[in-house]
């Protein structure tokens, strides 16, 4: 099989995450006969520096016209004096938008490997899938400042939610049954619409286990019982937050991947953390959540189960075999730490 990918790796860590994913991917493609062909094209702030934009009008075709979009990470405190217009993350607004990626896939998983990374005490079987709506709401919305007064717009259409709740549904019937609508319907008219929207879907998926939950109460169930939840639907702020403090239920960020989809095919890939300048071109960045960003490409994109499960179990043989990069060695005791190219050589080797 045959599949494009256009490839942005971005600022900071980013190349350096992506080039290990790539390493691991073409190792899939020479195991199971597929060919995987790669455009790569600049998007954030090194785009800003070569053409004055965070991704050029060619980029989003080149996107557009491909199977499949994997990423690494854009920004740093180079561009933060950019003006806003042009800053790095408006090139990850514009893919979104352009590809209509209006579901955002976020895993969170507790590897036993490295659950003396987790900050909780007891905190059970962490295995949950926050399904965020990506497209709409407020960073979407009508941005305006006068004078002293600044505005932001959160707009939602029923279609909006029907579309990304019927995902968050369908996500749930594959997994455990259970899904929790997280919103702020006591006080929002948009999460009133929300709810509304959720109740409906809900009769048409008798056999999912369905609740509503307001996003306060989500944040501090997800700290005293996270192992309660299977998938959690939200608007595109909530699901923002709640998705970052989900993944240091983990201990590290560096392991989390994340899935961009549309209403085809056609999905972006990328780990859920930022670009990290301060450690970029040491060699020593976590590149298991891009991996893992390549498998959910491989699964959700491609169809390709067994190959996305060859990845992941990959990635946790070299868990198990004691491998680790800085930023989830622990206490040190009976692993060996490894550099970013040295995990994906050993994940690649494990395929």
């Amino acid at each position: 099989m045959v599949k494009n990918i256009t490839v942005l790796k971005g600022d900071g860590i980013g190349p350096e995450i992506v080039d290990e994913a790539i390493k691991v991917l073409d190792k899939i493609a020479e195991k199971y006969n597929h060919t995987f062909n790669y455009t790569y094209v600049d998007m954030g702030g090194c785009s800003i520096d070569k053409f004055g934009v965070p991704i050029t009008d060619e980029g989003i075709e080149i996107c557009k016209k491909s199977d499949s979009v994997l990423l690494g990470a854009v920004g740093g405190p180079k561009w933060d004096t950019c003006d806003p217009a042009v800053r790095p993350e408006k090139g990850l607004l514009k893919v979104r938008a352009e590809l209509d990626l209006f579901a955002n896939l976020r895993p969170t998983k507790m590897f036993p490997q490295l659950s003396h990374a987790c900050p909780l005490k007891n905190a059970g079987n962490i295995d949950l899938m926050i399904v965020r709506e990506l497209t709409g709401g407020i960073y979407f919305g009508e941005h305006k400042t006068v004078g002293d007064t600044a505005t932001d717009i959160m707009l939602y259409t029923e279609a909006e939610v029907e579309r990304i709740g019927k995902v968050a549904f369908e996500t749930a019937r594959k997994r455990g049954g259970k899904l929790a609508s997280v919103d702020k319907a006591n006080v929002l008219d948009s999460s009133k619409l929300w709810r509304k929207v959720m109740h409906k879907l809900a009769q048409e998926y008798p056999d999912v286990e369905y609740s509503d939950v307001l996003v306060d109460n989500c944040a501090m169930q997800l700290i005293k019982n996270p192992s309660q939840f299977d998938v959690v639907v939200t608007e595109n702020m909530f699901g923002d937050i709640l998705s970052d403090e989900a993944s240091m239920l983990t201990g590290s960020i560096g392991m989390m991947p994340s899935a961009s989809l549309s209403s085809t095919t056609l999905g972006m890939y990328e780990p859920i953390h930022g670009s990290a300048p301060d450690i970029a071109g040491q060699n020593i960045a976590n590149p298991l959540g891009t991996i893992l960003s390549a498998a959910m490409m491989l699964r959700y994109s491609f169809d390709m189960k067994m190959e996305a499960d060859a990845i992941e179990n990959a990635v946790n043989k070299a868990l198990d075999d004691g491998y680790r990069t800085v930023d989830i060695i622990g206490d040190g005791e009976g692993v060996t730490r490894v550099s970013c190219s040295e995990m994906g050589d050993i994940v690649a080797k494990n395929i």
